[in-house]
């Protein structure tokens, strides 16, 4: 199968982009809160649920920029997370099945305000709460390993 110029250069940017997700520095989210716990209980690792309004608040672009975007949270959450975000968007399209867990679990966690994020057991049990903080990747993930 012969492959033009333009063909070629569009898969290699894709190769690109896909080592890069691999091998790079972003955390990898998920969105269905029950594949996230059948995971966290393969794997024996903790999940950390986000609740964030991703396009419209404040404390909650600050966490993502100053925190989960940092090498040293992602180096810990691969090794130690299972990470989901249930998003609350204003601008962002989402499904209607999304939606609908989203704010099942809004209030089954009773989270008030956002950014909440709840720590829970491989077994889907809270075991601790945190929001945004100061002091970037290191604290927050002293944070969460005492937990």
């Amino acid at each position: 199968m012969k492959i033009s110029g333009l063909k070629r250069i569009v898969f290699f940017c894709l190769s690109l982009f896909w080592v890069g997700g691999m091998y790079g520095g972003e955390a990898v989210w998920h969105e269905n809160y029950a594949d996230a716990l059948k995971m966290a209980k393969e794997q024996d690792k903790k999940v950390l649920v986000d609740f964030t309004g991703s396009d419209w608040c404040g404390w909650c672009i600050k966490l993502d920029g100053e925190i989960f975007s940092k090498e040293a949270f992602i180096e810990y959450a691969k090794e130690s997370l299972i990470l989901v975000k249930l998003d609350f968007p204003r601008k962002k399209e989402q499904s209607a099945d999304i939606k609908a867990q989203n704010r099942e679990l809004m209030g089954k966690y009773g989270v008030q305000g956002f950014p909440t994020v709840v720590v829970l057991n491989p077994e889907g049990s809270e075991i601790g709460r945190l929001g945004y903080m100061r002091g970037g990747p290191d604290g927050f993930v002293e944070a969460v390993k005492k937990l």
